[in-house]
């Protein structure tokens, strides 16, 4: 793959506790230079990451019910709803961890739904968080996100231990087949690892802006393109 093959399959995130402003202007001059597609903050950067962006063709995306996944839902929608009135267009939500590993899918299927109904036709991606997850909790989970009619279904936050590994990204991949996509976060460390998830089924990736600078510089440009827009 080239600089723009991987780009565009790339989410920078500053999404983390100590995720600082500056950082957010590391990963849109990153973007710019790279053709990244899409800028990943806490919902309260939102009005900073759309001023920084300007003009280039790079999508705002905030995180909603991070990163524990256990605010109500009343609480995603409204999350939801004042992204988009600011000018977010895309959504990783995180899953109700408990409600699934207690089998209260119908709950767990409710939250995702009234996220989905709240951005309004705005990309959701569901996130599992699958370190926490048994392999048929990834199932299960993954199921209901497929019939949810979400855009993709996530692997991990970030914040966990562990997250994306080829074989929790093939059981998700194979669960839901084409009728969802799949992000992979969490431990995508290098360009090799990418590859990896990608095989794997995998074809979106949440990365911080120091390995997406290491990535994108050991990935070479297609013929007779710039890295840049």
């Amino acid at each position: 793959m080239n600089n723009k093959d991987i780009a565009q399959m790339l989410d920078l995130s500053c999404v983390r506790a100590d995720s600082t402003l500056s950082e957010i202007d590391d990963a849109v001059e990153l973007a710019r230079r790279y053709g990244v597609f899409a800028i990943f903050v806490l919902p309260a950067h939102m009005p900073y990451l759309i001023e920084r962006i300007g003009d280039a063709p790079i999508l705002p995306a905030a995180t909603v019910g991070f990163p524990s996944g256990g605010a109500s839902t009343a609480v995603k929608v409204a999350e939801v709803r004042e992204q988009a009135a600011l000018g977010c267009r895309e959504f990783d939500m995180v899953g109700n961890i408990a409600w699934l590993k207690a089998g209260r899918d119908d709950l767990y299927r409710k939250d995702i739904e009234a996220v989905i109904a709240a951005a309004d036709g705005l990309p959701v991606k569901v996130i599992l968080e699958c370190h926490y997850l048994t392999e048929e909790e990834i199932i299960r989970g993954s199921e209901i996100v497929a019939q949810s009619g979400a855009a993709y279904v996530k692997s991990s936050t970030g914040w966990a231990l562990t997250g994306a590994t080829v074989e929790n990204v093939t059981l998700m991949k194979q669960t839901v087949g084409t009728r969802c996509k799949v992000k992979a976060a969490g431990g995508v460390s290098d360009r090799q690892t990418l590859l990896a998830l990608y095989e794997a089924g995998a074809s979106r990736f949440g990365i911080g802006v120091r390995t997406g600078e290491l990535i994108l510089a050991d990935t070479p440009a297609g013929d007779g393109e710039t890295a840049g827009y």
